[in-house]
This record gives structure tokens, sequence and C-alpha cells, in this order.
């Protein structure tokens, strides 16, 4: 009868217009055609309605899903699954016992066979049988279905099977072992047979692909919009260095300092500023006009040793040559100075190396009277370990880590025709040590000692090539100071007292 079909987890399928619905069925209408779902979802989503009404002139598809027993009160959403159209199928157990959809056709007036589920290793997993019917087994059919002796005959013995008294009641690891299997069941369940044999054509796939037009459709979007090309650009990007800001909010001076003549020679810092040269005169200007201003001749002279010691440790190795770990000999310096205000800066320059450890060796020649200032410096330079000698003969034999030529001077040339100074230069030609000059004179002036180094203060002067690579330091001249004598000027050295010149 009808009341048979109650309780039984149901799939119909009313098209594309109303969807596939899911629930358990609560009445059947054979006068009216009629058929009620309770708890029922709705394209795999549970309805807000607790119940809805199908008749059979809506129905496309049934299915079975499950004749639950006596006793048997599961969700009816434990078990839902989408119905497939067209072919009808059987459903026979499977050798893990679960079902399994058997490629049998059925025939639409034979009374469906319903199979008892077994026990396997004292594990009673209930496993629900399944039916499948189509829109023509449901309209012509359905009180031949509920009346069939078959049916009734199986579902009694099932009803009784349920009531017998040696049956063993599910587990609850029995059930969460199920659940297992019904999800192993969704996941590996289907039939090798349905497997396509064939391969997936990558290649034809990416036929149907035009890139070509894809990317002329981008492009022509983004010409009449204005917004950037996404794809290569026309120019080269611009590579900054780690230190270098890419966020540039207005364009980079590179020239920040106008000298008031026109300069005979340029230079360039790593950055990229210009930096002007200066004649003798404006130069000596400059420092006459900071002295004037509170910077005397001792604060440079003080500024000068310390940026010249700078940059001599650098060259002689830095923290890798000067460490205490280190046991090897100390670095040797010789320090060549005439009797002027630079040969004082070369004295202060050795008193700060003797300071950091530095074997430094000084070369002054002997006069009956001083400079004040070179006074100063050799009291202070003979409260350290350096050594002072004022004959040729006692500069070392063999070669020194490096020389510091401070012998040169702007104004007295004629130091250069006196006996003491051309064996100095001689020993030094012959000394083969590397050579770093401290504020040497111009180009015009003819040097005795070819520097590999050179050391400008505040603004270099036009140096020729046997000045070798020049250097800039910072002597602590104001900017107003630099003004005052007509130079606009912006300092180059950023983070740094001592930075080297390009020759542009």
């Amino acid at each position: 009868m009808a009341t048979d079909w109650l309780g039984s987890i149901v799939s119909i399928n009313c098209g594309e217009s109303l969807g596939v619905y899911q629930g358990r069925v609560s009445a059947v209408d054979q006068v009216s055609q009629t058929i009620s779902l309770t708890r029922p979802f709705h394209n795999g989503v549970k309805c807000l309605v607790p119940e809805v009404t199908f008749r059979a002139g809506d129905i496309t598809e049934l299915k079975i899903l499950e004749i639950p027993g006596p006793g048997d009160s599961r969700h009816c959403g434990e078990h839902m699954e989408t119905a497939i159209p067209g072919v009808g199928c059987q459903v026979g157990p499977s050798q893990n016992g679960t079902g399994k959809l058997l490629k049998k056709p059925i025939s639409s007036s034979a009374p469906q066979n319903i199979p008892r589920r077994t026990d396997m290793k004292n594990q009673d997993v209930i496993i629900s049988p399944q039916q499948q019917c189509s829109k023509s087994y449901m309209d012509r059919h359905m009180e031949t279905l509920t009346q069939s002796k078959g049916f009734r005959r199986r579902h009694n013995s099932w009803s009784s099977s349920s009531r017998h008294p040696n049956q063993v009641t599910p587990k609850k690891s029995g059930l969460k072992n199920g659940q297992m299997k019904s999800k192993d069941d969704e996941c590996f369940g289907d039939d090798i047979d349905e497997i396509p044999d064939t391969d997936f054509d990558f290649e034809g796939n990416l036929a149907l692909f035009d890139k070509a037009a894809v990317f002329e459709e981008i492009e022509t979007y983004e010409r009449r919009s204005g917004t950037r090309s996404r794809g290569t650009p026309s120019e080269k990007p611009a590579r900054y260095r780690h230190d270098e800001n890419i966020l540039e909010s207005e364009p980079i001076v590179y020239r920040r300092i106008v000298v008031p003549q026109n300069p005979n020679k340029e230079f360039c810092t790593d950055s990229g500023l210009v930096v002007p040269s200066v004649s003798y005169e404006l130069h000596k200007k400059l420092l006459w006009v900071a002295e004037k201003h509170g910077l005397t001749l001792e604060r440079r002279l003080e500024m000068t040793g310390v940026c010249a010691s700078q940059m001599a440790l650098s060259l002689l190795g830095g923290p890798n040559r000067l460490n205490p770990k280190n046991v090897h000999q100390r670095p040797t310096v010789a320090l060549l100075c005439g009797p002027h205000v630079k040969g004082a800066q070369g004295i202060s320059c050795g008193r700060h190396l003797s300071n950091h450890d530095v074997h430094v060796i000084l070369f002054l020649p002997n006069f009956v009277k001083m400079l004040e200032s070179i006074t100063n410096e050799l009291n202070l330079f003979s409260k350290t370990q350096g050594q002072q000698v004022s004959s040729v003969k006692d500069l070392p034999d063999t070669p020194v880590d490096l020389v510091i030529n401070c012998l040169d001077c702007h104004e007295n040339a004629f130091l250069r025709d006196q006996p003491w100074y051309k064996a100095v230069v001689d020993w030094a030609n012959q000394n083969r040590a590397p050579v770093l000059s401290i504020d040497p004179p111009i180009s015009e002036v003819e040097l005795g000692i070819d520097a590999k180094w050179s050391l400008a203060l505040g603004l270099p002067l036009p140096l020729g090539e046997r000045a070798g690579r020049v250097y800039l330091c910072d002597i602590g001249i104001p900017q107003k100071v630099f003004q005052e004598v007509g130079i606009n000027y912006h300092s180059p050295f950023g983070s740094k007292f001592v930075i080297p010149l390009h020759s542009t």
C-alpha cells in the first residue's frame, strides 16, 4: 500500500525550473497523485518550510534513497545525493557492505528487489537500500509498486528481521565507522568502468585561449582610459642603490655649489653632486674669513689632523689591520713635514695616528725659528710614542706602509732648492711606498713627489694628474662664511667627513 512508503528518504527531480528536493516521505495520496516530504532540502540547502507537496506531473525523476526499518530515526539529511536523470539503475551490495550502482537497467513494471543487510565482523552497520525510478514509473505504476506482493514480502521479512531477538544493535563506534565508510564510498566508490580512458587535451584547451586578442583588448582599454600599461615598459626602469630614496618629491639638483669665478676644473661625488674647484686666492680668502669669525688656525689644524688621520687609517687597512687581536707588526708611517702651516697640519695628523697605535716617524728639518703653530704641535707630538728625526739618514731604509707628504707649500717655493728637500724627495721616490699628500699646491707648481692620493680642505684646488686621486675633507667652515666670499654652498659630505671626488 501507499503507507508502506512512509518514512522513506527520496530524491525528487522537478526539472531545471524547480530543482531537486530531498526529504522523508510523510504522505502519499493515490487519488490526487501527490507526494509530501518532511524536513525537505532544496538543491542541498535546507528549506524554511517543514513540509512540501509535489504533483506527479511536476516530477521528472524520483529516487528512493532509503527505506528505514522500524526504530530507525536517523536524520533525513545524512544521505542526501543529487539525482542522476536519464538511466534507471538498481542498487546492489558491494564487498565493503555499502551500496553500489550497477549498470543493469530495470523494468518499469517489475517490483524492485531490496537486498538485506549483513553483519561484518560483529559490527551491525546498517546500509540503506536504494532504488531509482523514472517519471513514467511514478505516474503509471505507483499503485502497482505499493501493492506489489514482492515488495510486501520483502518489507515484511525486513521488518521481521529487524525485530529478531538475536539481532545485534548498532554501537556508537560502529555508527562512526559507518559514517567514515560512507565518506570513503563518496570519494572512492565510483565504478572503475565509468572513469574515462581518454587523456585531457591540454594543447587543445590552450588553443581555445587567444592570448594575442586578450592582450590587444587590454592595451586598447588602457590607452583609452589612460592607465599605466601592465606589459613591458618602453623605458628602462631606474635602478637605485640601498642608500637612495626612491620616493622623490622634487627633482634632484646636482649643482648645489656655485662659485663666483668660472672654475678651471670640476669634480663630482659618488652621489653625482658637482663640486667645482676654486683658485688659491679664493681659497685663501675663505680661510681668512673663517678665521675672522672664530674658526682659528688651531681649530683648523685639529680638524685637518683628524680627517687626514681617518683617511690614513683607512688606507692602512682599517679594522682589519688595526685590531688588538692581531699580533703582527704595527704599521709604519713616514711623515714628511716642512717648516710652514702645511707641516703643522701633518704633525697634527701624526699625533692622531700615533694615538691609534701606528708607528709614526716624523721628519722635520732644523730651523732656528719655528712658527708658533709648529711649536705647539711638536709639543703635543712629543707626548706620544712617535719618533722625530731631522736627518734623512735617520729615515727607514726598508719600505714603510705609507708616506704622508706635507713638504710643499703654496707660497714658499724656495724650499724646493734646499738640500734637505731634495734628499727627502729622493728618499720618498726610492722607498716605493704609497704617498698621501695633504693640501698639495696647485698644478702650476712642480711637485717633487708623485702622490697616489691627495686630500683637499673645504673646496678642492684645480689639481693636476700628479696629485693622484683627490679626496675632500670637511674642516668645519659654516655655510654663511661661504656666502660671505660669494660662494653659494650646500654641503656635499652627507654623513661623512671625507669623501672621494671624481674628475668630470
